[in-house]
């Protein structure tokens, strides 16, 4: 009678069964997301290095910076549609679900440690936290360049507040134009230059956090694919994982 009760564990340890994890409009935001990332991230490095490159001539500068703003468009679009899907989606995708626990992460580093090979449907508590972080570093990445889009070529959203706010008694603001003096009240103009310094700088150190933390991720996830849970990459296209044994986080999807 034990032995049999045995078989019947070991055959439920070693079943495999397939999840349903991942949703089509969580996967599309990665991928466009991944995309979009690098093309800025591409984008701003001929800005930084501009004239290391040739690029001189004040027109090409200002090009460069509203093609980077019209990828940031559609990178803020993306984001946002996510952050609004996090709120709505199933369970795996959900911010509700993605809440990084510091004893959910000690609990899991312990299993590790003692050769235990704990299964998640959704990500493992080291995942939440690196997701949590990413989201919180591309909000921010986002919110400072819709900003200095604003101060720098007067783009939307806070374009047109900007020059309504810099321009000279009885100019039109409308007419104000990127690099060039004409129709601003200059006191004004120096007044919101701190603001758009800082702006500036926290937006270009959280594009570098965001590589390291990319970086991280990917070394991560390729590590946890060969050692812990093989899957983890194709569920990112598949939207299913295939998970051998009982899971840790219950109440799954199938």
């Amino acid at each position: 009678m034990q032995n049999h009760e045995n078989h019947k564990r070991d055959n439920s340890a070693d079943k495999l069964t397939t999840y349903q994890v991942w949703d089509r409009p969580s996967r599309i935001f990665h991928w466009v997301n991944v995309l979009l990332v690098l093309s800025l991230v591409f984008v701003g490095l001929i800005m930084l290095f501009r004239k290391d490159l040739g690029i001189d001539a004040l027109e090409a500068k200002i090009k460069l910076k509203e093609l980077h703003v019209i990828i940031g468009y559609l990178f803020a679009a993306n984001l946002l549609v996510r952050i609004i899907w996090g709120f709505m989606d199933n369970r795996y995708a959900k911010f509700s679900h993605n809440i990084p626990n510091i004893r959910a992460i000690k609990q899991y580093q312990s299993a590790l440690k003692a050769g235990l090979n704990p299964q998640y449907v959704g990500h493992n508590p080291l995942g939440k936290l690196a997701v949590a972080t990413i989201m919180l570093t591309l909000t921010l990445t986002m919110v400072t360049g819709l900003f200095r889009a604003g101060t720098d070529i007067y783009y939307p959203p806070f374009g047109s507040a900007i020059t309504q706010y810099i321009a000279a008694d009885g100019a039109d603001a409308t007419l104000i134009k990127p690099y060039d003096e004409t129709g601003i009240d200059k006191s004004k103009l120096a007044e919101i230059k701190p603001v758009k310094s800082i702006a500036g700088k926290v937006h270009l150190y959280s594009v570098y956090f965001l590589m390291l933390l990319i970086g991280l991720h990917v070394a991560a996830v390729i590590q946890a694919e060969r050692r812990h849970q093989p899957g983890i990459i194709s569920a990112m296209f598949s939207g299913k994982k295939s998970i051998k044994g009982p899971v840790e986080d219950k109440d799954s999807f199938l």
